[in-house]
């Protein structure tokens, strides 16, 4: 679904806010909320989240014993790996850059290509890929965690019958991840009335940020796009194109359209060179930028979103007060303590997968 008519709907808006001033009861923003949306078919228990936890630090859930979900998605960092490229096992190096973790409870669909309609799917997709966790199948997944006594007793006790299975795995892993959330950010604290809880350079970027249009696609509570319940739901997807005036300078210098985007996925040609809309939250700290990882500076990658995406030629105060309000993205990040991963005594789990 490419919902055009929200792209409208949001011009329309934002062209009437910048004529009359911010109206901050008309803007298209909403404050994180402290809980995302959860899935009828996987309720959040506090066994589930601890045992996913656990789970996400774990490198026995990739084929070599040494990638865990923190291994690519760093959660004492921006929730990813600041690289250009994901390197997984065996040094393999994937494609895209890794998208951060945190807040990712928030989108209606997830990886830069959408190809992913849930948190669960997400995770068993990484885990079979090649070129990230590297296991083969699901049988071997659940022969590898089945073989650690800790982790049958706690499977047991959060799935019951269903026991451990890929599927109670990558459940337990999503729980756990709709548990990283980072609220109560500059920005958020503004939006609740705290008028001074962003400098004026910030609330001037905030005005340039709607007057140049970025908010036609980066709005709502993750500044990606409707959250699941609002005008989509969860496994829709909210796509733009990227680039939007092809041809230009920025587009050649960091090979912005060498990778067509969704349409690798749907084999639709309707989506070439579409691309979920990511999330500006915490964004001064998940560089580098974009699909690719070519652009190393937030103030480029504004100035490379203007120019790609809006046809427009920023000044260097407008892309100062740009980068001084998405700086107010930047939440709160909860303290998370290491996890006690069960072991396997007398023996290892992981054995066997040199290449």
């Amino acid at each position: 679904m490419k919902l055009r008519h929200i792209f409208v709907a949001l011009t329309l808006m934002t062209s009437t806010v910048a004529h009359a001033g911010i109206d901050y009861t008309m803007i298209p923003f909403k404050t994180l909320p402290a809980q995302p949306p959860i899935p009828q078919d996987n309720p959040q228990t506090d066994a589930k989240i601890a045992l996913g936890k656990q789970l996400f630090f774990d490198p026995r859930l990739s084929i070599t014993g040494t990638h865990s979900c923190n291994s690519c998605h760093n959660l004492a960092a921006g929730g990813e790996d600041n690289r250009a490229q994901p390197v997984g096992v065996y040094g393999r190096k994937g494609t895209r850059g890794t998208l951060t973790i945190w807040n990712a409870a928030y989108h209606t669909i997830h990886n830069w290509d959408g190809s992913a309609k849930t948190l669960e799917q997400q995770a068993q997709q990484h885990i079979l890929d090649a070129k990230v966790m590297g296991m083969p199948d699901a049988n071997t997944v659940q022969e590898r965690i089945a073989g650690i006594p800790g982790y049958q007793q706690q499977f047991n006790t959060v799935f019951g019958e269903a026991g451990i299975s890929l599927n109670t795995i990558t459940k337990a892993l999503a729980s756990f991840e709709r548990t990283l959330i980072t609220t109560n950010s500059p920005f958020d604290r503004f939006l609740s009335g705290e008028r001074m809880a962003i400098s004026k350079q910030a609330k001037r970027g905030f005005e340039e940020f709607i007057n140049v249009r970025c908010a036609s696609c980066h709005f709502w509570v993750n500044f990606a796009g409707p959250h699941p319940g609002l005008a989509l739901q969860q496994g829709e997807g909210f796509y733009e194109l990227f680039p939007n005036y092809p041809n230009t300078d920025y587009e050649k210098r960091y090979k912005l359209a060498d990778d067509i985007g969704r349409y690798y996925y749907s084999q639709d040609k309707t989506d070439t060179r579409m691309w979920r809309v990511p999330s500006l939250r915490n964004v001064e700290i998940t560089a580098p930028y974009f699909h690719n990882g070519t652009v190393k500076t937030l103030d480029e990658a504004v100035r490379v979103m203007a120019k790609t995406q809006l046809r427009r030629d920023l000044s260097q105060q407008q892309v100062d007060d740009i980068v001084a309000f998405l700086k107010t993205l930047t939440g709160e990040f909860p303290e998370i303590a290491l996890p006690r991963l069960p072991a396997t005594p007398k023996r290892t789990a992981v054995a066997g997968h040199d290449e």
